[in-house]
């Protein structure tokens, strides 16, 4: 076995404790353990308890100690978490009798007292040993953390952030747990006296398995595999005058940065959820403005350059096989190789348009979990954008769809009707020559395309990566699917889509 990645860490008092575990939190995940070692009263209760209740973002969460019950399970916002106490434990047959033998799936598992039931420690894991350290203060701990097998990949990127942190100022700020998104990204709020601002921690993003023309999926469809995407085009959209976060601190070797926090004044409102008319109105605006810019390919990065990719042809299709790769298999619905190449041909042919005309910068995640309400700005600035790192240069409709065909919304067709409208007149307003009528068909176009990729990318979050929550947009996605399908231009797809795509289950 290979030497362990160790990391020492002083703890002052309780609140260094709760900064590092939150730390911690913010790199682990379901299928990680930690296990804790100590002395009687060393801290190892008061560590497990600190990172719980941060990845509940409770800080009064009961947490009692399973010294009794041996395992006691929380279902947390991101993923479960199951803390067990092995200290009573007399014969490792006991094990599967509390659920440690095997361990739990999709679980974040943390053990106390692992040296009790050695066969209950797999040979990934992070060990926190803690000790006393009376010299440093009455309550003051020292933390030595090991990584072993995958779990060492893990600290070292812990101290990679810590030393970001220290060396940014915010090594004593409290840390406050963000949601995350469908991506490998993860945030959290710092605190700091009267100052709360933005930690993002972006791993590289993993190659996966080569399987579309010798790339990954990401590879191929041009998804940001790091943090250089984004610090370039938080710039460039500034210079645009958009509403992107200031950019205080980065990283870009281990992809961490702090950034202006925009709060979470949202753009939609009510339950179920709608939009707010006003916030739509300058979001659509947003784009018009945009869209009627030159804007540069190219863009300035920490002395270097970055190249924007184009949303190609092959991108284009790889997405949208998502859809007969894994939505139709959900729905028993499997192709011929006929259909398959039909499918493909139509969309091959289709796609010529939109892909012949004007490029644009393509935010393509711009719709309401990304927009933050800025009140106290002016015109298309009180919209704040804070994703856009998968930008790739495309056709203007896209973002269009993105906003009025937002997948985790409903968006009445009258409201996006208006708005569409709304957008096409402020076109024409800036350039005479903004032709309406084609504008019309690239936005269907790229609205069947996005949707059909939707309901494939939802269908794998599900089945792949255990994200069935996904799935509740189906519908949804389909809905707008039926409307895009209803221009005359996409009659032979619509055809095709009624004989071999059935819809989602309710």
């Amino acid at each position: 076995m290979t030497e362990p990645t160790k990391l020492s860490v002083a703890l002052h008092n309780e609140t260094a404790t709760a900064q590092l575990m939150a730390d911690l939190a913010l790199l682990v995940g379901p299928g990680d353990v930690i296990t804790l070692t100590g002395d009687l009263g060393a801290g190892k209760t008061a560590a497990a308890r600190s990172l719980i209740r941060y990845l509940a973002s409770d800080e009064e969460l009961e947490v009692p100690s399973p010294t009794f019950t041996l395992v006691q399970g929380y279902e947390l916002p991101p993923f479960p978490v199951l803390h067990a106490d092995l200290y009573r434990v007399e014969d490792e047959s006991e094990l599967e009798e509390i659920g440690l033998s095997p361990l739990p799936d999709a679980t974040l598992v943390l053990i106390e007292w692992p040296e009790r039931a050695p066969s209950a420690v797999p040979q990934d894991r992070i060990d926190i040993a803690l000790t006393h350290r009376p010299a440093l203060g009455s309550n003051a701990r020292a933390a030595d953390i090991a990584g072993y097998g995958k779990g060492a990949a893990t600290v070292a990127r812990l101290q990679a952030l810590r030393e970001f942190l220290d060396a940014s100022g915010y090594i004593d700020a409290t840390r406050k747990r963000m949601a995350g998104d469908a991506s490998t990204r993860s945030y959290a709020r710092l605190i700091r006296d009267d100052e709360v601002v933005i930690l993002m921690n972006s791993p590289q993003r993993p190659d996966g398995a080569a399987l579309y023309n010798g790339k990954s999926y990401s590879a191929a469809v041009h998804l940001a595999e790091n943090i250089k995407p984004f610090v370039a085009l938080d710039e460039g959209l500034c210079e645009a005058g958009i509403s992107a976060p200031k950019i205080h601190h980065f990283d870009l070797d281990h992809g961490f940065l702090i950034s202006e926090d925009f709060g979470s004044a949202g753009v939609i409102e009510g339950d179920p959820p709608r939009p707010i008319a006003e916030r739509y109105e300058a979001a659509t605006d947003l784009l018009a403005a945009l869209h009627g810019k030159t804007l540069p390919e190219t863009l300035p990065l920490d002395g270097q350059t970055y190249a924007i990719p184009v949303f190609d042809i092959e991108a284009m299709l790889i997405e949208i096989g998502l859809m007969p790769e894994w939505y139709l298999p959900d729905r028993n619905a499997p192709l011929s190789e006929a259909a398959r190449a039909e499918f493909f041909a139509m969309w091959r042919e289709l796609l010529k348009k939109p892909l012949a005309a004007p490029r644009t910068w393509i935010i393509r995640d711009y719709h309401s979990p990304n927009l933050i309400w800025l009140a106290d700005r002016d015109g298309i600035q009180r919209v704040g954008v804070i994703d856009f790192q998968d930008t790739v240069l495309g056709p203007h409709s896209y973002d269009v769809v993105s906003l009025l065909q937002d997948a985790r919304i409903d968006v009445p067709e009258n409201i996006e009707l208006t708005l569409l409208s709304r957008y096409i007149k402020a076109r024409r307003a800036a350039d005479a020559g903004f032709e309406a009528a084609g504008f019309a068909e690239l936005y269907a176009i790229m609205s069947a395309q996005r949707n059909t990729r939707l309901l494939g990318t939802f269908a794998r979050l599900n089945r792949r990566d255990g994200k069935p929550h996904y799935l509740r947009h189906q519908p949804r996605i389909w809905t707008y699917l039926q409307r895009s399908l209803a221009h005359p231009a996409l009659s032979a797809l619509r055809d095709w889509y009624l004989a071999n795509v059935p819809p989602p289950q309710a």
